[in-house]
């Protein structure tokens, strides 16, 4: 594809994530949302309207055999995630999954075979790669001023009733290690550079309504010694979302989303680390460059397929735990 040709995306979502990839996509020159796809027709339309995106449609389906599309972005509940990522690819879209792309290792290892067989660009969205905060650390690792020595992690959520970002009724449950602890198992392993050799986890009772666990803790190490605590809960009655705390040979950093701060709680301008300080937008531009340039993007589906090796391990832990 020429680099100056006008990439063409829908949004198969009209939910929150939906709504922050069309805004992101606004900001990304020769780019354009032809179609949105969401629970409904209606609410397609309605989505449409208010987001500046070109038609809402009724199915997938139909965004799949429009000739108007170069590329589908998936921001769709997760247990439909493989099966979706699997349709774009046969379609010859190229496709990019919100995470977690798949809630099971078969079904990952089935996406990146559908994505070997197509040669198109298939990528999982794994943001904290994108996110300047994060990114400010890679490139001090990258240019040798810093090694990580431990990461301590926090995920926390207040979600006893199935609701999404919104506060509306969510069709499906989210899960905090096939969704929640697969950006913390990617980042640790990209982060430090070396593949995952020790995982455990533990996970306190099942929710008797909901019928998962609402706390977990991980513990990880990597071959080159560094290691990771995480600790997940949906009980949390207090700030929302993921904290990582990077301890390193050279100095200790408090990542929040696309900020930084050091051990202090001194913050840390990001503001040059990217062409924006949105990590949304620059997964997206990541998406639209390797489309126009024919190339694997970071985060292809190929980069995190060992994260999924590592939840699944993780979850037979679980299961045996919970099955003696």
């Amino acid at each position: 594809m020429s680099h100056r040709k006008t990439v063409r995306v829908a949004l198969a979502g009209g939910g929150a994530f939906g709504a922050k990839h069309a805004a992101a996509l606004r900001r990304i020159d020769g780019v354009e949302v032809t179609a949105v796809v969401s629970s409904t027709l209606d609410s397609a339309r309605k989505f449409a309207a208010e987001h500046g995106v070109g038609r809402g449609v009724a199915t997938l389906d139909e965004v799949l055999a429009a000739d108007d599309v170069d590329a589908v972005i998936l921001a769709t509940p997760t247990p439909v995630h493989a099966e979706q990522t699997i349709a774009c690819l046969e379609a010859g879209k190229h496709v990019q999954t919100e995470i977690p792309l798949a809630d099971s290792l078969a079904d990952a290892e089935a996406c990146l075979a559908a994505q070997q067989r197509t040669g198109l660009v298939a990528m999982a969205g794994h943001t904290r790669r994108f996110n300047p905060s994060h990114q400010w650390i890679r490139q001090r690792i990258r240019a040798g001023e810093y090694r990580i020595q431990q990461m301590d992690v926090q995920t926390y959520f207040l979600r006893r009733t199935n609701l999404n970002a919104l506060g509306q009724p969510r069709s499906w449950t989210d899960h905090l290690l096939w969704h929640h602890a697969a950006h913390t198992v990617d980042l640790f392993a990209h982060q430090t550079g070396s593949p995952i050799v020790q995982a455990h986890a533990i996970q306190g009772p099942i929710h008797p309504d909901l019928g998962i666990a609402m706390d977990m803790s991980i513990q990880l190490r990597t071959e080159n010694g560094a290691i990771c605590t995480l600790s997940l809960s949906f009980n949390n009655d207090g700030p929302f979302g993921t904290f990582f705390r990077y301890i390193g040979d050279t100095g200790t950093y408090l990542a929040r989303y696309d900020d930084l701060f050091t051990g202090k709680d001194e913050p840390i301008d990001v503001s040059r680390v990217d062409v924006s300080t949105d990590g949304i937008e620059l997964q997206d531009r990541e998406f639209v460059a390797a489309i126009r340039e024919g190339r694997e993007p970071n985060a292809s589906l190929a980069q995190v397929l060992p994260c999924y090796r590592t939840l699944d391990a993780l979850e037979q832990q679980l299961t045996a735990a919970t099955n003696p």
